[in-house]
């Protein structure tokens, strides 16, 4: 019955380090894109499939779309830069304690100190 017990004990300290490893399956990983090329050489037809992904960090390079009343943050922005000069861009001046930041092609009023969405205009930038 010991040798039981200690087999058992035994087996349980091997395995933890496994069961307590992450799941390689759920990783943060999504497909962007899957494309399928089909190429007929001398009469066979071969089918090829590439998926693009993005992992990780490398998400935020994905576009993302503001809402009015969600917190901005500036590592989630594509292109992000503070516009010094709103009426260069025909955009109104900003009130008190907000300013105008870009965010790929859009301009979005931001508060300075809740860094709450304000306002979104899309497309405003070319």
């Amino acid at each position: 019955m010991k040798k039981f017990i200690l087999a058992l004990l035994a087996a349980t300290v091997a395995t933890s380090p496994v069961l307590a490893a992450p799941d390689r399956d759920r990783d943060d990983r999504r497909v962007v894109q899957t494309q399928r090329t089909v190429v007929k050489q001398n009469g066979n037809r071969v089918v090829t499939q590439k998926k693009v992904e993005i992992r990780g960090d490398d998400r935020r390079q994905a576009r993302r779309s503001w809402r009015k009343g969600e917190r901005f943050e500036s590592r989630y922005a594509q292109n992000y830069r503070v516009i010094s000069s709103p009426r260069q861009y025909r955009l109104r001046d900003a009130p008190r304690g907000y300013r105008w930041v870009q965010s790929g092609n859009d301009a979005v009023l931001v508060g300075i100190t809740s860094g709450l969405i304000a306002s979104v205009l899309a497309n405003a930038i070319r």
